[in-house]
């Protein structure tokens, strides 16, 4: 591709490589309108860029193998989504050197992070810009946007770059639609409304409804109990005494249930004090605390990926470490400070 000023005379068929201001016909009423860049130039915008006064115009011109923005766009947009259905995604339209991916339903992005390094490596006018890996999208949500910086771009690079960005991402929908959350209390007191309220909100978003409400003392027994009886297909705990060992009230009952537990502890804050493990073919998530406030922690990662039905190994938590620094929430009993 070449850039650069030329005559206005000469700029026949070249690309406007900015917005420019034009003299509108009839001349004698002296109306100016904008030629938008990425604008391809006509006979006529060239008369009415000479009528404002323009003897000289930036433009592209594009040269033997080389692809316009937007055709560049589309065609890397389905390499990235080559079966759009069954990726969960949409392709948008192209325009001015974009194309937007949307996810179809709710659920969690999965991503080939090395393939997106790889094509955004090539050529430094083709981009891909997402959102993080296993991030939870919304139906309609935007996840990715597929950007051709310069007006064209090499044939020979796109190629490399389709072929490096071959079926890169899709959207996990959830495969559950029903959960029971399990909460102990303490004291004879009914616990507070706002855990499942909290809870109920998070399960919403992503299609799946909460059974009825299901409140047991803090003994192991009771809870072995309620795991066994209960009716949902991934079962919460959330006791009203924190979890501070693998051998704690909550593991302890899953493991008499039956189940197992494959994780205690996460490195993400808020969220620590999380349990993860199965019972049967139902996983089980013992709930951190901070689970009782809508606001991000630990357990929302944790459980976005295991209702969309993504395998959540120990190594899989352990590696949450990195960007699990996450915001204070007004709530915590013992903010971060406190020991400095």
């Amino acid at each position: 591709m070449k850039f650069g000023p030329v005559p206005v005379r000469e700029a026949l068929g070249a690309i406007a490589a900015h917005s420019i201001r034009a003299t509108a016909r009839p001349y004698a009423l002296q109306l100016d309108y904008k030629i938008a860049k990425g604008t391809e130039l006509t006979a006529d915008h060239i008369e009415d860029l000479i009528e404002e006064g323009h003897s000289e115009i930036v433009v592209a011109r594009l040269e033997s193998g080389d692809v316009h923005e937007n055709d560049a766009a589309l065609r890397l947009a389905q390499a990235l989504v080559p079966d759009a259905d069954g990726q969960g995604l949409r392709i948008s339209g192209a325009g001015a050197g974009r194309v937007n991916l949307y996810a179809l339903n709710s659920g969690v992005l999965q991503l080939d992070v090395s393939q997106i390094a790889a094509v955004n490596a090539i050529d430094p006018m083709i981009t891909v810009a997402t959102v993080p890996d296993y991030h939870r999208v919304d139906a309609d949500g935007m996840v990715a946007t597929i950007k051709i910086i310069s007006y064209a771009v090499p044939e020979t690079h796109l190629d490399q770059a389709t072929a490096a960005a071959t079926a890169a991402l899709r959207v996990r929908s959830p495969v559950y639609s029903s959960a029971t959350l399990i909460e102990t209390r303490v004291t004879q007191e009914m616990p507070s409304g706002k855990g499942r309220a909290a809870m109920a909100g998070r399960l919403e978003r992503m299609g799946m409804m909460l059974s009825p409400r299901v409140v047991i003392p803090h003994h192991t027994a009771e809870i072995a109990t309620a795991l066994k009886d209960a009716p949902g297909e991934v079962l919460f705990v959330l006791t009203g005494s924190a979890t501070s060992d693998p051998m704690d009230v909550a593991p302890e009952a899953l493991r008499m249930a039956g189940g197992t537990v494959t994780r205690f502890g996460m490195p993400v804050d808020p969220g620590n004090l999380l349990f993860l493990g199965h019972l049967g073919e139902k996983p089980v998530i013992g709930l951190p605390g901070c689970a009782r406030s809508p606001a991000l922690n630990g357990a929302d990662w944790v459980l976005e990926r295991v209702v969309c039905g993504i395998d959540v190994t120990s190594a899989d938590i352990a590696a949450m470490g990195v960007g699990g620094l996450l915001k204070e929430i007004p709530t915590r009993p013992r903010p971060r400070r406190d020991g400095e």
